[in-house]
């Protein structure tokens, strides 16, 4: 995985927390992100731009200087997917077109508000899904399948 998808930053920001809480749970106070990215099999600058993100969301801390590295802000029960989807993954899932239409067009006079409303019920599915899974669960089916 060289550089990333926008489909797969939900997938590797979840990998990211829950080895660092799996890690801090084994005794270790700060995890580097050259340890995260050996996890993920990734570039460690790809884990540190993820993790700003993630920081900017209130969900890791970065410790500096001697003993340098990541927290987790709160505990994997207290992260939902939903909290990791919406530090990482700005804007809506489908866009509309990135230029209007031809209103003159029967299509493209309606296709916008028809898609949109498409959109918008799997938005909500897909919110209401994420809202209901914590890392914490992620991390036990996670060690349930090892």
């Amino acid at each position: 995985m060289g550089g990333m998808s926008a489909n797969s930053r939900l997938t590797v920001a979840a990998h990211a927390l829950t080895w660092i809480g799996l890690y801090q749970r084994r005794g270790h106070e700060v995890a580097t992100s050259e340890q995260i990215a050996t996890s993920v099999n990734t570039n460690p600058v790809v884990i540190r731009r993820l993790l700003a993100q993630l920081r900017k969301a209130g969900l890791v801390d970065s410790r500096r200087g001697a003993g340098a590295g990541w927290t987790l802000s709160r505990d994997l029960s207290a992260i939902t997917l939903l909290d990791v989807y919406e530090a990482v993954e700005p804007g809506p899932i489908f866009a509309l077109h990135p230029a209007t239409p031809d209103s003159e067009c029967v299509v493209g006079h309606g296709i916008a508000p028809v898609m949109a409303a498409v959109y918008g019920g799997i938005e909500v599915t897909l919110r209401r899904e994420l809202a209901g899974t914590t890392l914490e669960d992620v991390l036990r089916d996670v060690l349930k399948a090892a």
